[in-house]
């Protein structure tokens, strides 16, 4: 077991200010439904280096699930066609909306495609009026994870030492 220090964080309300502009012509950024194979291939290109691997244990039928469910919000980057970043929801409907995974293929992190892909994709789950969104963040993440989401607008509200599988 490893023990890692887990941070929750909530954004009360949609983001303030104007939206912050595309740093690159050659992106864009879509709600989107990708396949299975797809999905699975993206989300382990952005998640190696941060230890996901929840999607990849998911059994087919569960993860067919989880792509189609309505309450799902998938918001693909892409770079020239190419998908490289990925924000992810869970609750999409309801009053808490879990921001579950975000994140960039290494090539492209230190080009402000991350603010720019979070700050599309929460303006867009913001139009389904939910009293929350929240997120956890943890030492694994990337080291500007934390400092990224208090400056589009979320703060802290639980630290925790937890444990989990190594």
């Amino acid at each position: 077991m490893v023990r890692l220090l887990v941070t929750y964080m909530e954004q009360l309300s949609r983001p303030q200010g104007a939206a912050l502009s595309c740093p690159d012509s050659a992106v864009s950024v879509a709600k989107e439904g990708p396949g299975a194979k797809d999905y699975l291939q993206l989300y382990q290109s952005v998640g190696m280096p941060l230890q996901w691997d929840g999607r990849l244990r998911m059994p087919r039928a569960e993860l067919l699930a989880f792509l189609r469910s309505s309450s799902t919000a998938l918001y693909i980057l892409r770079h020239g066609g190419r998908s490289v970043g990925l924000c992810e929801f869970e609750g999409v409907g309801e009053r808490d909306v879990e921001l579950k995974h975000f994140g960039l293929i290494p090539e492209v992190q230190g080009r402000r495609l991350g603010p720019y892909l979070l700050d599309w994709s929460l303006r867009s789950i913001w139009n389904h009026r939910p009293d929350r969104v929240w997120l956890h963040t943890d030492t694994y993440d990337h080291p500007k994870a934390k400092a990224t989401y208090e400056r589009i607008g979320f703060s802290v509200y639980a630290e925790a030492m937890e444990e989990f599988p190594d």
